[in-house]
């Protein structure tokens, strides 16, 4: 079942060339940010093209509980009238952030150091994911949380009343603890710091900067340190969300694997901590170009043009790499079984405990279209068989998770029977148009 309704079964199948502009929509990592963000600052945020998918929307949802007022133009236009830092009012209800678990994450940690109490939950994906790994840092802080075996939710946490600064090194590399422990640290007294071993995107340190935070990254033999001061007055911004790399990934790689293809997709953030995917994309032999690269709030943007690439080889992707595009690997695995020979994937156990454990999801239903996976706790090998050469002809479970569901639709474009999904409905979570953009592209993507 989906986690917002009824299943939607859907199947792709190989028809014409993709052509023309692919309008993703907004970056879902700075869109969840800039609506928490805005609620902490003094005065009114606008953000134009915020992402309005399911995901934003439930945290956009959340902001109101917690006392800030947020409301759409009928022209797309949001507005959010901030609270200040440490002003969150108790919500009244239980906070249901569906099934993103950056909104939950997020959440926790700009609540933990606010002395109100808060119970969070989500969908059934989102309640079988582990919390502890935010929950844990936040209790450094004085945060107390209680939820479901194995620190999952419905979860309960009472914010800090007296707050303390941390210094914390992040055991494996997640923006989303990165960015919760920063966020709690905008309330407390002091200095937080973090430290992260390998770096991860940093949305959430060029974002604070903008508010006008003090926050200073230094690169030493620990890694990279970033240092918060707390208890900031943070002004209101005007923001312009970038394209979404990860939404844009779907429509560039099948572009890659459908013949014919020649597919602009304009005004796409790439922040070098999330654009990975498109550096091993070119590794392997892509034609895919950048053009009319420029700047726009803080971040670097461009559009991108991707084109048919039959001669694409595997490769190896470096495990430093992995943070940059690591909801990624599940359409670059789909590219991965179109090219020649091996591509394999190392450092990559943080896909296990994602929407899905998406290395099992994308091996089983790539084992069922008839491609050759390895597997193992951190790593994964697909087997390229040459464009053209994937058989297809399965119909794949997505377990409720998103990428899942449109990474096996862009390989039915490929194959040579249909690929189906079992459920398509999550899809709305993160890239509603998704199926219709994909559509007017020239896409055969049909429910049923």
């Amino acid at each position: 079942m989906s986690g917002h309704g009824d299943p939607v079964p859907m199947m792709a199948r190989k028809g014409g060339a993709l052509t023309g502009e692919a309008h993703v929509p907004g970056d879902k990592s700075i869109s969840h940010r800039s609506l928490i963000l805005g609620a902490m600052a003094v005065g009114e945020t606008r953000i134009t093209g915020l992402l309005e998918g399911q995901d934003v929307l439930d945290t956009a949802k959340a902001m109101r509980a917690f006392g800030a007022e947020v409301t759409r133009d009928d022209d797309g236009t949001w507005h959010v009238h901030g609270v200040g830092t440490g002003g969150f009012a108790e919500p009244e209800d239980v906070i249901d952030c569906g099934n993103s678990g950056t909104g939950v994450r997020l959440i926790m940690g700009a609540m933990a150091t606010t002395p109100i109490t808060v119970t969070f939950t989500g969908d059934a994906s989102l309640r079988s994911r582990p919390m502890a790994r935010v929950t844990d840092p936040l209790a450094l802080f004085g945060c107390r949380s209680v939820g479901r075996a194995g620190g999952r939710l419905p979860m309960t946490l009472v914010g800090a009343a007296e707050p303390l600064p941390v210094r914390y090194t992040v055991p494996v590399p997640s923006a989303q603890v990165k960015s919760a422990v920063l966020l709690a640290g905008l309330n407390a007294p002091g200095q937080t710091v973090v430290i992260e071993a390998e770096a991860t995107r940093d949305h959430t340190e060029r974002m604070l900067a903008g508010f006008g935070a003090e926050i200073t990254t230094e690169v030493t033999d620990e890694g990279r340190v970033i240092t918060l001061t707390g208890r900031p007055e943070l002004k209101p911004q005007t923001i312009t969300v970038p394209r979404d790399p990860s939404s844009a990934a779907f429509p560039v790689c099948a572009a890659l694997i459908t013949e014919g293809s020649d597919v602009l997709v304009p005004n796409i953030g790439l922040n070098p901590t999330r654009a990975g995917l498109f550096e091993t994309l070119i590794e392997m032999g892509a034609d895919l170009t950048y053009e009319n690269p420029r700047e726009e709030g803080g971040e670097p943007v461009a559009d991108l043009r991707a084109r048919y690439s039959p001669d694409m080889k595997g490769v190896e992707v470096p495990p430093a790499r992995a943070a940059s595009m690591i909801d990624e690997y599940p359409i670059l695995s789909v590219v991965a079984a179109n090219a020649e020979g091996p591509t394999v994937m190392c450092g990559v156990k943080e896909l296990r405990v994602k929407e899905s454990d998406r290395i099992a999801a994308m091996a089983d239903g790539l084992r069922a279209c008839g491609v050759q996976v390895e597997d193992g706790p951190d790593w994964w090998i697909v087997h390229g068989r040459g464009m053209g050469g994937v058989k297809g002809g399965a119909t794949c479970a997505t377990h409720l998770d998103h990428r899942i569901a449109m990474s096996f639709l862009c390989l039915g474009l490929s194959t040579r029977e249909p690929v189906g999904v079992d459920d398509g409905g999550p899809i709305a979570t993160s890239f509603p148009i998704f199926e219709g953009l994909m559509r007017d592209l020239g896409a055969e993507i049909e429910r049923g």
